[in-house]
């Protein structure tokens, strides 16, 4: 991708005291006159890249530059590795490995000192999540519209979306884009996501808001929580809102207090500390955990025995 792209040029002219455009060209496997359209990108955005033709000649960044306004310290390369290290866990290929490689050829000095801070986004999905990212990257750079079936607690649909960004955000994947059924911006989860296909139509790209991910556009909330928790859950109640989300009562027990999203997943996420917890608001919260263990006890025949 040419972002990846520059920022190795970029890397390979702090660390080098000059190169040349077929070297570039053979590094990253593109042309010599796309290198030509990066130095020319890198220059209006403000680097002072120096080019010399014949003999001695090549590329280069204006003396002083590296002293005196230093792009990029140890330190911002590390973060920048990290980064492309993270997003292998995730892409089913050594595209960014590969490309991690040609920016850290011959920069021993650039790059100093032992990896700090090691990233990996994959999860329990990654087997089916790497195809869909590597579908819906080709078709953000291709600008053509994806196909996929939708499942939602709402339903199942089958979407036409013309895809801008892929988010990631609150540990899962996401995809931002124009919904041609629902004529509007949405947000996509890819675990909710089937049969994504690269479709031959292609679209303009509009002027696309930046996506809200703020916790109220991701979790709106709306259902106040209240539940008496036993001392040993302390630690998942911290781990997944914080040490804040509750206080001690008398007893010993923690009573939390917290805004959720919908009902059926505030049930399920409740019922899986068991007789741990006792639900004290919503009421229809209660009923519902008591209809289940009900419903439980007559599956293992411990009801009317």
């Amino acid at each position: 991708m040419k972002i990846d792209r520059l920022i190795g040029i970029l890397s390979i002219l702090l660390q080098e005291e000059k190169t040349t455009a077929p070297e570039l060209a053979e590094k990253f496997e593109v042309s010599r006159r796309t290198i030509n359209r990066d130095i020319e990108d890198l220059c209006k955005a403000g680097i002072p890249i120096r080019t010399a033709q014949g003999t001695g000649g090549g590329i280069s960044i204006m003396d002083g530059y590296r002293m005196d306004r230093t792009i990029l310290t140890s330190k911002d390369m590390q973060m920048i590795l990290a980064g492309l290290r993270s997003l292998d866990s995730v892409s089913g290929s050594r595209y960014y490995s590969q490309l991690m490689e040609k920016i850290q050829t011959g920069s021993s000095e650039f790059i100093s000192g032992r990896d700090s801070m090691l990233i990996d986004l994959s999860s329990w999905y990654k087997g089916s999540l790497a195809p869909k990212i590597e579908v819906i990257q080709s078709a953000i750079e291709n600008r053509r519209i994806i196909r996929f079936k939708y499942y939602a607690p709402s339903g199942e649909s089958n979407r036409r979306v013309e895809p801008y960004y892929l988010v990631f955000q609150w540990s899962s994947w996401y995809v931002w884009g124009w919904c041609l059924e629902r004529k509007d911006y949405r947000l996509f989860k890819l675990n909710r996501m089937d049969c994504v296909v690269e479709t031959d139509r292609g679209f303009l790209c509009r002027d696309v808001p930046m996506p809200d991910l703020s916790n109220e556009k991701i979790f709106p909330g709306g259902i106040k929580v209240k539940a008496l928790f036993t001392p040993n859950m302390k630690w998942r109640l911290v781990e997944e809102f914080g040490p804040n989300c509750f206080t001690e009562t008398d007893d010993g027990r923690l009573l939390f207090s917290a805004d959720y999203t919908d009902m059926e997943n505030l049930v399920t996420w409740l019922m899986t500390f068991g007789a741990k917890v006792e639900v004290l608001e919503p009421k229809e919260a209660r009923d519902i955990i008591r209809r289940n263990a009900e419903e439980t006890l007559k599956i293992y025949g411990g009801l009317g025995k």
